[in-house]
């Protein structure tokens, strides 16, 4: 990858996330160590790497807020299963296969793959790890990806032999994640950060749900969990915690589809965040998305792939998704108040490019970091390449990216500075090679299980 230096974007169009920056039709962004110098109509930098981009748009890197990477492997296998057959393949059977190797060559891919498709930051939701070597290969995978990660550390969920207690009985393994704030994550101001991916209330004793919060809390971690999926392991749970005062910003609940309507609006008042998979949770039977819950009490999801086992990575995609399947919503919604469609669109396309950029960086605590485009920030930009025929003319550049643009059309990606796609093409040594691994490592996974191609 390319060591950081003076670059100078020219001619873009500017997608700039920030208010207090605004859009520009045509501009040019300069990057001097790894951060955003300058964004104005035109700069002057003769010393700088120039890059032409007119005809390209420029916006900040997407963030993908909820993805288990480790499944790459597993791609298109679960595309027709309901998530009670995917507790019962996947966490019960599948994911007990895998060694340390399979853990590190699966997220190496995801993460590839997601850079490919435009995105910088990555949540890695990683709850297939029962030794710290599995651990240690997810995080040396990221390492090397040269994505931006945030590593949530999770638990695994197999069916517990005779005489183990059930992995909802099982508390957050506190010395693993100090072990981790010694190691890689020594530092919080890397490319890579830490947060828990716990079980939370939903699928775990009190006792369990009690501890893990009370160590996000002590350790100022992201507290992330998975809130729905049948029956909660404990009612009344989150009433609980919300009373002993455990429950507030750095808490984030991934879909929550199932919550009511009073306690969403308590845990959206006490600062929660909410990450919403908005294909998968319509694919697999959680239920319709939270976001135009999130909207009505005047706050935003972050959004996330969720899995590539089941659907395809790319986060415009997903914006478009949850963008599309919300209006729809609101139209049956104004049908059965008022016997016809709303006057105008009831969400616009750039709030839903802010739920993966800004939004995204927010829920993470890193909005002061990434997210937009502005001075000082880091240099985490996806530029596309307009000019293709399906996007041709662009009238409005923001409804071109959530509405028209895919993964064929990131003509570039930097992060912290550092190009890791350039003329298209992914900047990583050996993709061949780590493609045949990763078939390898798939196909014994699911042989190991009799699934093979009949499943």
């Amino acid at each position: 990858m390319a060591r950081p230096s003076r670059t100078l974007f020219t001619g873009a169009t500017i997608l700039t996330m920030d208010g207090s920056v605004g859009d520009l039709a045509a501009g040019d962004v300069l990057v001097e160590g790894g951060r955003i110098a300058a964004i104005a109509p035109q700069i002057a930098a003769e010393d700088a790497e120039t890059v032409d981009a007119g005809g390209r748009i420029l916006v900040p890197g997407f963030v993908n807020a909820h993805m288990h990477t480790w499944q790459t492997g597993l791609r298109s296998l679960a595309a027709d299963w309901t998530l009670l057959e995917y507790f019962r393949w996947v966490h019960a059977g599948l994911a007990t296969r895998f060694r340390p190797d399979d853990i590190g060559i699966a997220t190496l891919v995801g993460a590839l793959g997601q850079m490919d498709a435009g995105t910088t930051t990555l949540v890695d939701w990683c709850h297939n790890n029962p030794s710290p070597d599995h651990t240690d290969a997810a995080v040396d995978a990221l390492a090397e990806s040269g994505i931006r990660a945030a590593f949530f550390h999770g638990s695994p969920k197999p069916d517990p032999q005779p005489g183990e207690p059930h992995f909802s009985e099982v508390p957050h393994p506190r010395g693993e994640i100090e072990r981790l704030r010694r190691g890689r994550f020594a530092s919080a101001d890397g490319l890579m950060t830490l947060g828990l991916a716990i079980l939370g209330p939903h699928y775990s004793t009190m006792d369990v749900a009690r501890a893990d919060f009370r160590l996000a809390r002590e350790l100022d971690l992201v507290a992330s969990m998975h809130q729905g999926g049948g029956t909660a392991k404990t009612p009344g749970g989150w009433e609980t915690l919300i009373a002993e005062g455990l429950v507030g910003p750095k808490v984030n609940v991934v879909h929550g589809n199932d919550l009511s309507d009073e306690l969403f609006a308590r845990l959206v008042d006490l600062g929660a965040s909410f990450s919403v998979t908005p294909e998968n949770e319509m694919t697999q039977g959680h239920g319709f998305p939270v976001t135009g819950r999130l909207l009505a009490r005047g706050a935003a999801p972050s959004l996330g792939v969720d899995l590539e086992s089941v659907l395809a990575g790319d986060m415009m995609g997903v914006a478009r998704i949850a963008l599309g399947m919300q209006r729809a919503l609101d139209n049956a919604q104004s049908r059965r108040d008022t016997g016809a469609i709303p006057a105008t669109s009831t969400v616009r396309v750039r709030q839903a490019l802010e739920w993966i950029t800004i939004d995204g960086a927010r829920m993470l605590g890193l909005d002061d970091r990434i997210g937009s485009l502005a001075p000082g920030k880091q240099a985490d930009i996806t530029m596309i390449d307009a000019r293709a025929l399906h996007l041709q003319p662009v009238h409005d550049p923001v409804a071109t990216v959530v509405m028209q643009a895919g993964r064929g059309d990131v003509e570039a990606v930097m992060i912290a500075g550092r190009f890791v796609k350039r003329n298209g093409k992914l900047l990583a040594q050996g993709l061949d090679d780590k493609l045949a691994r990763l078939a390898r490592s798939g196909a014994r996974i699911v042989d190991e299980l009799g699934l093979g191609k009949a499943a």
